[in-house]
């Protein structure tokens, strides 16, 4: 899947609007976000809920579990939707998730979770307002979804932690930005503000340890 837009024409326009940004552009290089949108949104969705509030291995043992209920050829809405509680619950899901998912299953054989051609004919902001309405999907995961899945070009997850981590090492910030002022600073980014974010998080992946080891040395 490549993107839907222009990247080299996304990173000029944001040299040109921000200054700072562009120093950590130049020591980053090159924007190399892949749109990865290759499963169904039910299936995605799900393993964003089984995600929650959980670490990485202790999620994925139960994630494996759970698709292990699964048909693997399949989106799989209609047979979670048959699988007892007491199933569900023996693969790791707590109750709240349990609920959660098949809140899901149900929104995705009634249409309200389209499948990925029809999910891309949609606005971000009807795509929010869309999956947000299943249980335990919030803003966060629909906007991932939208950056990450989707390849769109304008989104900005100001309540992100790396975002706003990466704000704050930019912009020489002794703690954590409030999502209000990225969110205004970040006017100057647009149309291409999912650009932006995707280098405030290398911003953290690669500069800011950089910078933390260097501050270490006598």
């Amino acid at each position: 899947m490549t993107l839907p837009y222009d990247a080299a024409e996304a990173v000029a326009l944001l040299r040109r609007a921000d200054r700072r940004l562009a120093r950590y552009i130049d020591r980053i290089g090159p924007f190399a976000l892949v749109p990865r949108l290759t499963e169904h949104p039910f299936r995605v969705l799900l393993r964003a809920i089984v995600y929650q509030q959980l670490s990485g291995k202790a999620a994925a043992a139960i994630h494996g579990r759970v698709l292990a209920l699964l048909p693997r050829r399949a989106i799989g809405a209609r047979h979670l939707l048959q699988l007892s509680d007491e199933s569900l619950r023996s693969a790791g899901l707590s109750a709240a998730k349990v609920r959660a998912a098949r809140d899901l299953a149900a929104k995705t054989l009634d249409g309200t979770v389209p499948n990925a051609a029809r999910l891309a004919l949609l606005s971000d902001d009807e795509i929010v307002e869309r999956l947000t309405t299943v249980r335990g999907v919030g803003r966060w995961t629909v906007e991932m979804l939208l950056l990450s899945g989707l390849g769109r070009p304008d989104v900005m997850p100001v309540h992100d932690l790396g975002v706003r981590k990466g704000f704050m090492t930019v912009y020489g910030m002794s703690e954590l930005p409030a999502p209000t002022a990225i969110a205004e600073h970040a006017e100057r980014w647009r149309p291409y503000r999912s650009v932006a974010s995707w280098y405030l998080w290398r911003v953290v992946d690669t500069v800011t340890p950089v910078m933390e080891r260097a501050a270490k040395t006598p």
